[in-house]
């Protein structure tokens, strides 16, 4: 079968959709991922995979949205899919009803967290409820990403057929790693005895950065390194305030590592992971932190309380709190034991629910692939 994977960004590709481009392909079937252009395409591409670029704002503009679903229904007029898969908010419902109005004989959709589920004004969460509703009206398979947001999608009469899928990372990538503790710390001027907590996310407000810099101050003589950036297409207020406030409290405990393609060392070399967020789908940062053997700081919130169990694997705390999240921080980086006994039943749980092979291999029998 002919198949399209859509989603709006490059780095939502690379990321979230490229295992189950190979998977699927593994099964024999011909893939085409679908997104705006950007740098991150360059690895699928590497691996023989045709991407198309469709020019997707990630936005509310009527103008913007009305170019990218025209461009998709060309692309999918010429291209003749056999199963078009949408993922992410906008274009995830762009991909749908493009793949309706030309006839595309299977439409589904996996749902990487509602937006109607996020903080924001009540007119945006109410549009957000209305277009997936409609959404759901177009979609033949719903999935989910989130055992949580599948229930929303059934009892919010979504999708009545709504399936959890879960995320999944591969477990050998992934992993404890003593050599790359000691090179990286090495490298960065990090004692090997110094607790390290580390964010791997987007630099955007939503992930807690706010509080989580004014946090790590109060956590003694615990160095903090920040793993990302700010995409072009990111919205919201300007964290370098936070940042440097950060800074001149922390002085040189505080590394900005931005952008990197060695998470899985990084992850191997820190102690402690965190992510504050206000709202996620099913984060697989977190996946990578329990698979790397590291206890997990995050939010009470869907999604990461599906994941951690608050003091086996980690700690849950109060999203939007400095003082929870800098005492559950605090208890972790004085109590290397504790770390480590969490870091172990974190990554055996991992191994159980999140190992990248099962998650592709559930998603692509779900779509009947």
């Amino acid at each position: 079968m002919k198949i399209a994977q859509v989603t709006n960004v490059d780095f939502s590709l690379r990321h979230f959709l490229l295992p189950l481009m190979r998977g699927a392909r593994e099964r024999g079937h011909e893939v085409v991922g679908i997104s705006a252009e950007g740098p991150l395409l360059e690895v699928p591409r590497s691996e023989g995979f045709r991407i198309i670029a469709v020019p997707f704002a990630r936005s509310l503009s009527p103008s913007a949205n009305l170019r990218a679903l025209r461009a998709l229904r060309q692309v999918f007029r010429e291209e003749k899919f056999g199963l078009v898969h949408g993922h992410m908010p906008i274009s995830g419902l762009l991909a749908r009803l493009a793949a309706r109005a030309e006839g595309v004989p299977r439409v589904a959709y996996t749902c990487h967290g509602f937006l109607f589920n996020q903080p924001g004004p009540l007119w945006r969460r109410g549009l957000s409820l209305g277009l997936e509703w409609l959404g759901g009206r177009l979609t033949d398979t719903l999935l989910t990403v989130s055992a949580e947001e599948a229930a929303d999608a059934r009892r919010l009469h979504i999708h009545a057929q709504a399936m959890a899928v879960l995320n999944g990372r591969n477990p050998g990538l992934f992993r404890p790693d003593p050599a790359a503790r000691a090179e990286l710390r090495a490298q960065l001027g990090v004692p090997v005895q110094a607790p390290v907590v580390i964010a791997v996310s987007r630099l955007v407000r939503h992930k807690g950065y706010p509080e989580l810099l004014a946090a790590m101050p109060e956590v003694p003589g615990a160095h903090l390194w920040v793993v990302g950036e700010r995409l072009a297409s990111d919205h919201g207020e300007d964290l370098e305030p936070h940042f440097q406030r950060a800074t001149a409290r922390m002085g040189g405990r505080l590394h900005r590592l931005g952008y990197r393609h060695d998470v899985a060392r990084l992850l191997a070399a820190a102690d402690i992971f965190v992510l504050p967020s206000h709202f996620e789908g099913l984060p697989m940062s977190i996946i990578e932190a329990m698979l790397t053997g590291l206890p997990v700081v995050a939010t009470d919130i869907r999604g990461p309380r599906e994941q951690v169990v608050p003091g086996e694997t980690g700690l849950l705390v109060p999203a939007g709190t400095v003082a929870p999240l800098a005492a559950a921080l605090a208890s972790l980086a004085g109590n290397p034991a504790l770390c480590a006994s969490m870091g172990a039943a974190g990554r055996a749980r991992a191994l159980e629910h999140y190992d990248e092979a099962k998650v592709v291999g559930r998603t692509l029998d779900l779509l009947g692939l």
